[in-house]
């Protein structure tokens, strides 16, 4: 999947347990669902300007959630954690598209 960049990382995940992956120089992100392991892994190397060594993905399952008689369920989407060999990833001074 070769698309612009920015498309395929949608955006960074902070939640309590990527905070604490940061000491492991690992970074979550949540991606485009089509994308796979080496598209992740360029895009994070142009977006960030890092050397990127391994890319994990999850493919998260939508909940099911239920108000009253009425019935849905959340998207699926897909969880990328990248670690880094060197460098850090700085979000509050990353160009937006």
């Amino acid at each position: 999947m070769s698309l612009n960049p920015y498309k395929i990382i949608e955006a960074p995940l902070m939640t309590e347990k990527s905070v604490g992956l940061k000491e492991n120089n690992q970074y979550v992100f949540k991606v485009a669902s089509g994308s796979d392991k080496l598209s992740i892994k360029r895009a994070v190397e142009t977006i960030f300007k890092v050397k990127v060594s391994d890319v994990r993905t999850i493919n998260v399952r939508g909940k099911w959630h239920r108000v009253g008689r009425y019935e849905g369920k959340r998207a699926d989407w897909k969880k990328a954690i990248v670690t880094l060999k060197e460098g850090k990833i700085d979000f509050t001074d990353t160009p937006k598209v």
